[in-house]
């Protein structure tokens, strides 16, 4: 018997419509959705579905229109601004494909600062972002360094780096590999496979097959609704079945 999966964030009737001269633009209106805890979700779609804004709505990073979104049970459009700011500040981590990296910080003066926004103690948040960078493959001497003297790999794997080093509940990551080359993009996708292994929640917008493949749950967004849905398992590489899976679930998504 398999046990249930925990939900950890749960859409309600979500609206998200915007006004442009006389008429409202509806991205997607009604839309239930579970998200579990412990899943690499990958959320796709065409251009312009509103895979992102989506994403944001969930994140309270957006505010839906209607609707409510719960996190760990808690409704979260009720929440004024600045509460909703401290609930992303400890419940999000964010990735986005423009690295927003402080250029006049190190990569590990990037880390600390947000990290000691949520942790008092210093001493542990080094702790923690050297433990991280270890993880992702950077080391001491490269952590030292200004954005702008790294690589886009290196910059967007401390941006990783920075968006978990308050152990949030679940890592929102919006098109993270879409600035960088293939090999850059493979450092960073082995980056959130390695997390996800280890246990975190990961909610991830692409419009890139082999990103997607990363994912155990794949959703496809079109016409302002949840179309389709298609379980991968636990990623391996070089697992041809999985490719399989996944191009035959987007050709039957219309992709």
């Amino acid at each position: 018997m398999t046990s249930k999966k925990e939900t950890i964030i749960s859409a309600k009737a979500l609206k998200k419509s915007f006004l442009t001269a006389d008429t409202e633009q509806t991205i997607f209106e009604n839309l239930d959705l579970d998200i579990y805890k412990g899943d690499f979700t990958v959320i796709m779609g065409s251009s312009g579905a509103g895979k992102s804004t989506l994403m944001y709505s969930l994140s309270g990073m957006d505010r839906p229109t209607s609707g409510e979104v719960y996190f760990n049970g808690k409704n979260i459009t009720t929440l004024s601004d600045d509460k909703l700011a401290v609930f992303r500040r400890k419940n999000c981590g964010f990735v986005f494909q423009q690295i927003y990296l402080l250029d006049k910080m190190s990569l590990m003066d990037n880390v600390l600062t947000a990290g000691v926004l949520c942790e008092n103690n210093k001493k542990n948040t080094v702790k923690r972002a050297e433990e991280l960078f270890d993880l992702v493959n950077i080391p001491e001497i490269t952590r030292k360094k200004f954005p702008s003297q790294v690589s886009g790999g290196e910059a967007q794997r401390a941006g990783i780096v920075r968006a978990v080093i308050n152990n949030p509940e679940v890592v929102f990551a919006d098109e993270p590999t879409g600035a960088l080359n293939s090999n850059n993009s493979t450092a960073v996708l082995d980056v959130f496979t390695k997390l996800h292994q280890e246990g975190q929640s990961i909610i991830m917008v692409t419009h890139d097959k082999k990103t997607a493949l990363r994912g155990n749950r794949v959703l496809y967004v079109r016409d302002g609704k949840i179309f389709g849905e298609c379980s991968l398992g636990t990623f391996t590489k070089e697992d041809r079945h999985r490719e399989t899976l996944l191009n035959n679930f987007l050709t039957e998504m219309g992709w």
